[in-house]
């Protein structure tokens, strides 16, 4: 297939993928609900609960990470880093993980993250919301909204190579090999 073939082919893909976006977005407006318990997390300075983090909106998204041993994990939050301004402007936003809030700062500063985080450590909210498996955290997103006082999960998602989520991947799949193995690191020579 020629270039010009190939290129309308991927284009009439995009389309397609644009037009089951919307077909999930129906989906997802009438998803019900689920009431969820307003946990306590600690983070550097003392103790959060799940309700104070929504600050002055009515829409929190938390990030489920699995911690600074992750580096899928770093590589997602390292995007989330360039567009925290303005996620935050339309929701609350802030980074979840099983790590002590003192290990969380000193990598969060390592990798100039400007976002919020909280342990997860100690507390059953990882598991609780399906972010647990095999005694260990994994990765995604859950989506509350605070209304009459309740805390309500709207939506959620998990992470994985090639999502939505992290742009890296779709960078790589324009390269006709695609990541042909590439992995993410915490940091790259030259």
């Amino acid at each position: 297939m020629n270039y010009r073939e190939s290129s309308e082919k991927l284009a009439a893909y995009r389309r397609q993928i644009r037009e089951l976006r919307e077909e999930m977005r129906v989906v997802q407006r009438a998803i019900e609900p689920e009431p969820v318990q307003d946990y306590t997390f600690r983070r550097a300075g003392g103790t959060v609960k799940l309700s104070e983090l929504f600050g002055s909106k009515d829409t929190l998204f938390v990030i489920h990470n699995m911690g600074a041993s992750c580096p899928y994990c770093t590589l997602w939050a390292d995007g989330f880093n360039g567009v925290y301004e303005h996620l935050r402007n339309r929701a609350s936003f802030v980074v979840a993980s099983p790590d002590a809030p003192e290990k969380q700062q000193t990598f969060a500063q390592s990798r100039g993250w400007r976002f919020p985080m909280v342990s997860t450590e100690e507390t059953t909210f990882a598991q609780d919301m399906g972010y647990w498996r095999d005694n260990g955290p994994i990765p995604g997103l859950s989506v509350f909204k605070l209304s009459n006082g309740r805390i309500l999960r709207v939506a959620d998602t998990s992470f994985s190579p090639g999502d939505d989520f992290c742009v890296v991947w779709h960078f790589l799949d324009l390269i006709p090999e695609g990541a042909d193995g590439w992995q993410p690191k915490y940091k790259y020579a030259g």
